[in-house]
């Protein structure tokens, strides 16, 4: 089986009705030195505040022993020491499930305590790896009885669907009398994957966790939170900006943006002339759409065409500090950059390292000036906050 594939990982979450913050916390992390990606869930006991405080303490945990690559017994143990006892159910005060995966040697692994049971499907197939208890004395605390574990090898389209309660139990004061349950949960996944086999996981948490809302009437009885996880075929992209520091290198320069396999983008006047003459091809100005930078271009093959420092700096603000979920791009140049870099997985950035003079001024920041710091600054954006995998070449 081919062993390269995207690991999309996408969250929708939703209050206990009355509530102004989610008693559920996701975090995932992709650790790009490892070629891995954890994610976490964990569930409060309640609601509000108090389950949002030590249910982000349990996933900070839980996210910080599995990058250290603890044993899942290990991890357990430190959990369940950390977390109090609640004395009338005698459970912890946070469940929680953590997927760790390695994509270097294709295994998932899971550990779960308390949460609903996880959903694995292989393709529109439910997939039901063997689950293991973790291996403890129960006698001196009945909070191991809930303690599970299971390792797998993904495949492309496989889909890990993690969810806490609040979905499984929606529609319980609605006529539903055992609420929706997993069953049901788990038939409403294959139908939606059936119907649209391709669905994101940010599309599939989102429908998944609005039909637990109606089942409840729209007015949740609990937090709803799902999380998803794809294993699917990479979105690429190059970003070529910048000529190259020898003239002579502007035919291998244009031949690497060209040859590639998936999106491409300019980013420069000077940049575009190249492409333009070593392809032979026209660029064609297009509209103003955004009176703050200069217009776009378009040439053949080549998906956007943006002006350089400028439009690289605004989309560097715009994914920085404006763009959060459900936030609408407009369709100047920064925008329309910044919307192809989030729907990309990998991005190749192509950097030419040959200083424009016409552009220089002395009055900004030296990052603002130097294209190759502004890029580091991209590039920390898109792995720290999107999870981007980021390739850069210096030429």
């Amino acid at each position: 089986m081919e062993k390269y594939y995207h690991v999309e990982v996408d969250i929708y979450q939703t209050f206990h009705h009355g509530e102004r913050i989610c008693g559920d916390v996701f975090i995932s992390k992709r650790i790009p030195e490892e070629n891995r990606v954890l994610a976490v869930l964990s569930d409060g006991m309640g609601s509000g505040v108090k389950a949002n405080v030590l249910a982000t303490l349990t996933a900070t945990i839980s996210l910080n022993l599995s990058q250290e690559h603890k044993d899942p017994k290990t991890i357990a143990e430190i959990i369940m020491k950390a977390l109090p006892v609640c004395s009338e159910r005698n459970t912890s005060y946070a469940t929680y499930t953590i997927v760790d995966i390695s994509i270097d040697t294709n295994s998932v692994n899971i550990l779960e305590y308390d949460n609903p049971q996880t959903i694995i499907m292989r393709g529109k197939r439910v997939f039901e790896p063997n689950w293991e208890p973790i291996d403890v004395d129960a006698e001196s605390d009945k909070r191991w009885l809930d303690l599970k574990t299971t390792s797998f090898e993904p495949q492309l389209e496989d889909r890990i669907i993690f969810y806490s309660d609040g979905i499984t139990q929606s529609g319980l004061e609605m006529g539903m009398p055992t609420g929706w349950g997993r069953n049901d949960l788990r038939e409403e996944i294959r139908i939606l994957i059936s119907n649209n086999k391709t669905i994101s996981a940010k599309e599939l948490s989102e429908k998944i966790v609005k039909r637990a809302m109606a089942n409840d009437l729209h007015v949740p009885k609990d937090d709803l939170s799902c999380a998803v996880v794809y294993f699917r075929e990479p979105r690429k992209m190059m970003l070529c900006t910048g000529p190259p520091m020898e003239p002579e290198k502007d035919s291998e320069f244009a031949q690497k943006l060209l040859t590639f396999s998936g999106k491409k983008v300019i980013s420069g006047a000077t940049t575009t002339e190249i492409i333009a003459r070593e392809s032979g091809r026209t660029v064609v100005d297009e509209p103003i759409m955004d009176h703050t930078l200069p217009p776009t271009s378009k040439m053949i093959g080549i998906d956007l065409i943006t002006e350089g420092v400028l439009t690289l700096s605004k989309v560097v603000y715009l994914l920085s500090n404006q763009y959060k979920p459900g936030y609408r791009f407009g369709k100047g140049p920064a925008d329309r950059l910044a919307e192809l870099l989030l729907e990309s997985d990998e991005i190749h950035i192509l950097v030419g390292t040959k200083i424009n003079e016409y552009n220089i001024d002395y009055s900004q920041p030296v990052e603002f000036e130097i294209r190759k710091n502004l890029i580091q600054r991209l590039t920390k954006v898109l792995m720290d906050q999107y999870m981007k995998v980021v390739y850069m070449e210096f030429m």
